[in-house]
């Protein structure tokens, strides 16, 4: 029998651990005009945790701010419009309330693009602090033009 080496016999290897103090956050403006629904926010679940940088760490901030303009043009596939419903309770008895995505387009285009994110994000503490780097809205104007965020291809 052979004796069994490993390649990087007598190597030590390094694994860089990213500090929360070191995290570079930049600015993104992503433009949702006729965008599907759901790809576009596992891009922007993407850019808020920061998956897209090299040195990724799972348990640290890393995330980019985002910027959402245009939500109320975002597009869906099928009959979803009509199909899928948001729910909501009122905490008092018969307090149940749903509205389909078409009302809400319509009503509130920021809660459809907020609430596909949310639940593409981690189910743990960090996802409300990384639900607060996202900024959306409805229309093409926003009120972040001091922080010069890039634009985003999606």
């Amino acid at each position: 029998a052979g004796k069994c080496f490993a390649p990087t016999e007598g190597v030590a290897m390094k694994t860089y651990a990213m500090k929360a103090s070191e995290a570079k956050r930049d600015w993104y403006v992503v433009d949702a005009e006729g965008k599907t629904l759901g790809r576009l926010a596992t891009q922007i679940a993407t850019l808020l945790r920061g998956k897209h940088k090299p040195e990724f760490t799972p348990h640290i901030d890393m995330g980019d701010f985002v910027v959402v303009v245009n939500a109320g043009k975002v597009k869906v596939t099928g009959n979803k419009l009509d199909d899928k419903k948001y729910y909501r309770h009122s905490m008092y008895p018969g307090g149940f309330k749903s509205v389909t995505l078409r009302e809400q387009l319509t009503r509130h285009p920021e809660r459809v693009i907020t609430a596909a994110v949310k639940g593409m994000l981690p189910k743990n503490r960090m996802s409300h602090h990384l639900m607060g780097k996202l900024k959306v809205y409805a229309s093409a104007n926003h009120p972040h033009k001091a922080q010069q965020p890039k634009a985003w291809k999606a």
